[in-house]
């Protein structure tokens, strides 16, 4: 049992290691991770396109008259491509997006506060606190082409960083779980 706890431990801490290393390369490398990743997005896109053409062909004769397989690999197709040539463009509308919803919530916030503070609720600071603290961040992730991918590496790396410490400290009371 214990040999089996030890090779579970080193696994989870080598699997944190890796993800620790994608958290560091999304972090400095942010725009060559979007392409990467709207790479593979648009490979897969093309790739079940080219399923579902394949299967239109082969069963021609077979399938339902409702089978609308040549139209999604078609469409599937496209998707693919454009999510290729245009992954930036993406990228931007998405992170806009993304921006536009957190300080859209930072003003929500921003005015319960003032209503809390309206009737005297003490918590009223540290609403205003956090609101504004959204807005911030929104603006930040609106007119900072990196944002998303950078904190999204920012929280990998430090999720990575406490599972390692948790693998220790799993490995040391190895003994005292057995």
């Amino acid at each position: 049992m214990e040999k089996f706890l030890k090779k579970a431990g080193w696994t989870s801490i080598l699997t944190s290691l890796v993800l620790a290393v994608i958290g560091i390369v999304m972090i400095y490398n942010p725009q060559t991770t979007m392409q990467f990743i709207s790479t593979i997005l648009g490979i897969f896109f093309i790739v079940m396109g080219i399923i579902k053409l394949i299967n239109y062909f082969v069963t021609k004769g077979n399938s339902s008259l409702f089978t609308n397989d040549i139209a999604w690999g078609i469409i599937s197709i496209i998707i693919g491509l454009v999510v290729i040539v245009y992954s930036s463009t993406i990228e931007n509308i998405f992170r806009i997006m993304i921006g536009i919803w957190i300080i859209y919530s930072g003003f929500t916030r921003l005015n319960l506060s003032f209503k809390l503070r309206s009737v005297s609720q003490k918590v009223w600071t540290f609403v205003l606190i956090l609101s504004v603290l959204m807005i911030i961040g929104g603006l930040y992730v609106t007119f900072y082409p990196g944002a998303l991918i950078v904190t999204l590496g920012v929280i990998i790396l430090i999720y990575s960083i406490m599972d390692i410490i948790e693998g220790f400290i799993f490995m040391r009371n190895i003994k005292e779980l057995n």
